[in-house]
């Protein structure tokens, strides 16, 4: 399993049920990497999208309300949820977010998208540190891009313990 992000330069990930920025470069990447896959996310997450479940691909969103989503499934338990993923390919599943969906799933994903900001998005909710997390590796980085106002770079961390 993987997870895909975007962080501020303080692992800051978002506020007001949103993203810090709106980025059409890495919007681009996301789409890319995900599109054809399986997105896991929160209620919250699936809930910020504007026009529902993402588009191409298969969008599973873990909630213990019992409520339903439309073109989604909605499983209410982790263990429900690995379930569920069993039948797909660990490289076709992406974990999306929201912080408390990262912090449940973080040491169950082996690789992890980051596309950071070089910037202060004035977060209220924050992914860990990789940098910092001794089971995380920095891999591979993208020369700087300029995205709209900000510059971002498109970096990949392995989780050594998974590896």
């Amino acid at each position: 399993m993987n997870l895909i992000v975007v962080v501020d330069e303080k692992w800051g990930i978002g506020k007001n049920n949103g993203l810090l920025f709106r980025l059409k470069k890495d919007m681009e990447y996301f789409k890319q990497t995900t599109t054809g896959k399986v997105v896991v996310m929160g209620a919250n997450t699936y809930a910020s999208f504007p026009n529902g479940a993402l588009k191409n691909r298969v969008n599973v969103v873990l909630d213990d309300s019992g409520k339903t989503y439309p073109d989604a499934t909605a499983v209410s338990s982790v263990e429900s949820l690995f379930e569920l993923l069993k039948s797909y390919s660990d490289d076709d599943i992406f974990v999306i977010g929201g912080a408390s969906v990262y912090k449940l799933l973080l040491n169950d994903c082996k690789r992890a998208f980051v596309t950071k900001v070089e910037a202060d998005g004035g977060a209220e909710l924050f992914f860990p540190n990789l940098d910092q997390l001794p089971n995380w590796q920095l891999v591979d980085t993208s020369d700087e891009i300029q995205d709209g106002n900000y510059k971002i770079r498109f970096c990949i961390y392995v989780n050594n313990e998974l590896a």
